[in-house]
């Protein structure tokens, strides 16, 4: 994505429309907005052409470029699931691996970073009732590997507002869901991971319409992306009016749910009535 919005750039600065630049490639306008917009893998020699075509002649400057073209078009290590992965989800979590800071908001479930084996299994099953018993587990493996990100030398910050009804719906047998509110209860203090709930008395607040993510990254070219997921599906979003929306649903939670500080607290006594 960065790469592409480089390209981008450097097209516009040399003054240079799509069809100037598919011309020098012999390939249509679309093919060049789709290498911009990260839609497509970025074909080494369309690069090195590309980058010539828009006036960049040093060469040491055209080698790092394509050594870092070269990298990412290397399949992330989440490739090795890619037989359960569905193609909108491979998008997110390849955003996830990326991010230095992870916002969102939960109505329904335990964030997928912050659930045990035991809850993950329960709420795949229940989702793909129909599905075989071993991409279930395939599932299940893809979202515990998932977790290893919060455990690497530069962890992203997870802030994750949830529903209190995240915490309050039964969930097959009790002590799935005591294990899951005790995961939650020691990520908590986890020094890159913040928690909030939304309590039901807290009322009506700006995200009732669904789950979504905001991923932020460590480099100024590449904008914040949200995510809204759906049943069958996620619409991805980077446009800054659009982002600036759920950056504000997010904020006014934040403020209106309990504060981090008394989330332990919070958990602790929902622990004990289960």
């Amino acid at each position: 994505m960065v790469l592409g919005r480089r390209l981008h750039d450097l097209r516009e600065q040399a003054g240079l429309t799509y069809e100037d630049a598919a011309r020098a490639l012999d390939v249509t306008h679309a093919t060049i907005r789709r290498m911009e917009k990260a839609q497509v893998g970025l074909k080494v020699p369309y690069v090195e052409k590309l980058l010539r075509l828009y006036g960049v002649q040093d060469s040491q400057e055209i080698d790092a470029f394509l050594g870092l073209a070269r990298e990412a078009n290397r399949p992330g290590w989440w490739h090795r699931y890619r037989d359960v992965l569905p193609d909108w989800f491979s998008a997110f979590v390849s955003l996830e691996a990326e991010a230095d800071q992870i916002r969102a908001y939960e109505p329904h479930y335990i964030p997928g970073l912050l659930q045990t084996e035991g809850y993950a299994t329960a709420v795949l099953r229940a989702g793909m009732p129909h599905a075989p018993r071993e991409e279930i587990e395939r599932l299940v493996a893809l979202r515990m590997s998932r977790q290893e990100l919060l455990e690497r030398k530069d962890p992203p910050l997870l802030w994750v507002v949830m529903d209190e009804t995240v915490l309050r719906r039964p969930l097959g047998r009790p002590h799935v869901m005591r294990e899951q509110v005790g995961r939650l209860i020691e990520a908590a203090s986890h020094p890159r991971v913040r928690l909030q709930v939304m309590p039901f008395a807290a009322g009506l607040h700006p995200a009732m319409y669904g789950p979504f993510h905001l991923f932020r990254f460590p480099v100024p070219e590449l904008s914040d992306v949200a995510c809204a997921e759906s049943l069958v599906g996620a619409a991805y979003f980077d446009q800054r009016d659009d982002v600036s929306a759920f950056r504000e649903a997010l904020d006014r939670m934040c403020a209106q749910a309990a504060p981090v500080h008394r989330t332990e607290a919070l958990l602790g006594a929902i622990r004990k009535e289960i």
